[in-house]
C-alpha cells in the first residue's frame, strides 16, 4: 500500500500546531476574536446597550467621572463606565474589538488580493508590463501614506460609512508589500518546468494563474495575512485614535483608547484607558505569534536547522 503523502501546507499546519508560539498566538487570537463577534451575545448576558448613556453613573461635578470605584465597576458593569457618557464600557470593548477585527480582516483580505493578483501579473507577465507596473508599486511604496490616509479621511463626504471608508483606504495602500513579494515568487515559478508545459499546451491565462502558479504560492499568502493583519489593526485603530478614523460615537478600540487619554489627564480611572489597550494588544500579539509561527513553519532552512 502506497503511503499517503502529505501537501506542504497540510505539513507546514502541523509544524505550526507543534510550535509553543503558533499555539499561544492561536489560542490568544481564538479567544479575542470570539470575544468580538460574539458580542451582541456578551452585552446581552451583562444586560448593557454599548449605545445606552447613562448619566446617573458619572459625576456631573466632578468633571463627569464615574462614581464608585475602579471608574464604577459593579455587578451591572462589569468594567466600569465611560466618563462623561456612562455608556457601559465591557459592552463598548467586545463591541470594539468585533468593529477593529471586522475592519482589519475585510482590509487585510482586500489588500492581499490586489497585491497577489498585481504580484502574479507582473512576475508572470514580465517585459514592458513588469517594468511600467513595477515603477508604480515602488511609487507606491515611498508614497506618504499616513499622510494620505488623514487627508482622505478629512474630505470624504460624510454620507459614506466611516467603517468603509476606513476599509477601503487601508486595503487601497496595504497590496504594495504583498505585491512585491507576490512579484518575486512568481518570477521565481515562472522558470519552472511545469510553467513551460503550461504554457507549450496552450493553457489560458486565467488558469494558469488559478491552477498553476497560486497553489504554489498558498504558503507565502498564508504567511502575508498572518502578518499583515496584525499590521492592519494597528494603523486602523492609529487612525482612530488621531480623530481621522472612525466616528468618536462608535465602539472601537482605537476610539476608546484616544478619548481615554484626554479623561486620563483629568483624573479619571486609568480602567478606561487600559481596558481596551489591553484589547487590542491581545490582538496583535497573538496574530503576530501565529504569524511567526507560520513563517518558521514554511521556512525549510528553519525546519532543517531545528
Amino acid at each position: 500500500m502506497r503511503a499517503r503523502t502529505r501537501s506542504p501546507l497540510s505539513l507546514a499546519l502541523r509544524r505550526t500546531g507543534r510550535s509553543w508560539s503558533g499555539r499561544a498566538g492561536a489560542l490568544i487570537l481564538l479567544l479575542v476574536l470570539l470575544a468580538g463577534l460574539c458580542a451582541p451575545l456578551l452585552a446581552a448576558l451583562e444586560g448593557q446597550d454599548p449605545h445606552a448613556f447613562h448619566g446617573d453613573l458619572v459625576d456631573g461635578n466632578n468633571g463627569g467621572n464615574p462614581f464608585g470605584s475602579f471608574g464604577g465597576v459593579s455587578g451591572a458593569h462589569w468594567f466600569g463606565a465611560e466618563p462623561g457618557t456612562g455608556r457601559d464600557l465591557f459592552a463598548l470593548v467586545v463591541y470594539g474589538i468585533r468593529t477593529t477585527v471586522l475592519i482589519a480582516i475585510a482590509a487585510t483580505v482586500i489588500s492581499v488580493i490586489i497585491g497577489t493578483t498585481i504580484g502574479m501579473a507582473m512576475g508572470y507577465l514580465g517585459g514592458w508590463f513588469e517594468a511600467t507596473l513595477g515603477r508604480f508599486v515602488d511609487f507606491m511604496f515611498g508614497f506618504p501614506t499616513l499622510l494620505f490616509l488623514i487627508a482622505l479621511q478629512l474630505i470624504v463626504p460624510a454620507s459614506i460609512p466611516k467603517p468603509v471608508v476606513l476599509t477601503v483606504v487601508l486595503a487601497a495602500f496595504g497590496w504594495v508589500g504583498t505585491a512585491r513579494l507576490i512579484h518575486t515568487q512568481t518570477r521565481q515559478l515562472a522558470a519552472r518546468e511545469f510553467i513551460d508545459a503550461a504554457r507549450a499546451s496552450g493553457t489560458p491565462l486565467h488558469r494558469v494563474f488559478v491552477s498553476e502558479l497560486l497553489p504554489n504560492l498558498v504558503g507565502t499568502l498564508a504567511v502575508v495575512v498572518a502578518l499583515s493583519f496584525p499590521a492592519t489593526v494597528a494603523v486602523s485603530a492609529g487612525l482612530s485614535f488621531l480623530g481621522v478614523g472612525l466616528d468618536p460615537s462608535s465602539p472601537d478600540l482605537g476610539v476608546l483608547i484616544g478619548q481615554s487619554i484626554t479623561w486620563t489627564y483629568t483624573g479619571a480611572d486609568a480602567g478606561y484607558l487600559i481596558v481596551p489597550s489591553i484589547a487590542l494588544l491581545l490582538i496583535i500579539l497573538g496574530a503576530t505569534l501565529l504569524g511567526d509561527a507560520l513563517r518558521d513553519a514554511f521556512d525549510v532552512r528553519t525546519e532543517g536547522a531545528r
